[in-house]
């Protein structure tokens, strides 16, 4: 039996996506750029995925910019919108618990002249709305704030967050990382005040290397990739047509059912937390009461290594992960978990469950019964 519970680390694509990625390159694989019918054709698919998408976030499809998936979207909104309103100021806000590609970005930002704040979260991993209002000043140009974090789960409060910028900076960009969040919960950019916002293809049974950045009407981009001038000379480049309608195949059956998954992700993980709350000293993380996304579950085992009990569930047929696949497959300490303040002696001893919409209550029941056998056994053998 094979059961593979790290879909946050990326899902497997739908059947349908896998038909129209080979159809548009046995096919339909004009150059979206040529004059002639191929490329024509090509460029079809490109608008409808903008319009498949632009129906799931009520919004126009020329607010859709192509990306080469989350990474370069986060790249793009902040590089790109900071160079664009440099001379209005140079502070950017977001958070302690945001993924590598806003917090090295960020990172990369402060060493070319801008501030960085960094807002801490509570123990559930949920952003300090009082440290925000602090923090919000006159030369403030970006705030980024991920939807749904992509290690514990954890759900912001971002509409919250959109009244607080419209009532103390209405000039604040405000970007959302929604990779996690996407495809798992319904977002309206216009209703949340949100500016610019990333999305990946694989985190939605989509292809790998693909994905979009959303951008409201008044957002001013500096491109951060120059030469053909596609994308109305913001995203310079070939566009990735299969990506493309591959992306956008699996964002039209995502959405044609969201609301049914949601529901039985969320089933999946309050009979998973129920259980894993019988073990003994194993903790879940940013739970929040069941405020936390559907399809992630964080768990710490105490006196067992992550490592450990990722492969020992891997002999199982079972795969998880130890952390955020999207960075390194290097083990390093969570800087999530040390923001939610998770004692020391946890921060090696905790792995992500991360479900989808092939997840089988079945499947879970396996997982969870291992994770008990697992736990008892490995436990014998730390020394007191």
């Amino acid at each position: 039996m094979e059961i593979y519970l790290d879909n946050s680390a990326t899902t497997r694509a739908y059947p349908e996506v896998v038909d129209i990625i080979q159809k548009t390159m046995l096919e339909d694989y004009g150059n979206p750029s040529s004059m002639h019918m191929k490329g024509v054709n090509a460029e079809e698919y490109i608008k409808t995925a903008k319009e498949q998408i632009a129906y799931t976030l009520k919004c126009k499809p020329d607010n859709i910019l192509f990306t080469s998936g989350g990474t370069e979207s986060d790249n793009t909104a902040l590089i790109g919108a900071a160079a664009a309103a440099a001379r209005r100021g140079k502070h950017i806000i977001t958070t302690q618990i945001e993924h590598p590609a806003v917090l090295e970005t960020c990172e990369y930002l402060s060493k070319s002249g801008y501030e960085i704040t960094y807002l801490p979260v509570d123990k559930e991993g949920v952003v300090r709305l009082d440290k925000l209002k602090e923090a919000i000043r006159e030369d403030t140009v970006i705030l980024s704030v991920m939807h749904t974090n992509n290690e514990i789960g954890a759900l912001q409060p971002i509409e919250e967050i959109g009244e607080i910028l419209k009532e103390l900076n209405p000039d604040t960009l405000f970007h959302v990382d929604a990779v996690q969040g996407y495809g798992k919960a319904r977002i309206n950019p216009k209703k949340s005040g949100i500016d610019l916002m990333s999305v990946s293809g694989h985190k939605l049974h989509g292809p790998k290397g693909v994905g979009f950045l959303y951008m409201s009407d008044r957002v001013r981009l500096r491109p951060i990739l120059y030469g053909g001038g596609q994308q109305k000379g913001l995203r310079s480049g070939t566009e990735n047509v299969p990506g493309i309608a591959g992306m956008g195949e699996a964002i039209r059956i995502t959405y044609e059912h969201i609301d049914e998954d949601v529901r039985r992700l969320r089933e999946l993980k309050e009979y998973a937390v129920g259980r894993l709350a019988c073990i003994e000293n194993v903790k879940v993380n940013g739970y929040n009461n069941g405020e936390s996304a559907p399809h992630i579950i964080s768990l710490s085992v105490k006196d067992v290594r992550a490592e450990v009990m990722l492969h020992a569930l891997e002999a199982r047929g079972i795969y998880v992960s130890s952390g955020s696949a999207c960075a390194t497959n290097k083990p390093a300490i969570s800087a999530t978990l040390k923001a939610i303040g998770l004692d020391k002696s946890l921060l090696d001893s905790t792995i992500r469950i991360s479900m989808s919409v092939y997840t089988t209550k079945e499947e879970m029941e396996y997982a969870i019964d291992s994770i008990e056998e697992e736990t008892k056994e490995l436990r014998r053998f730390v020394r007191r």
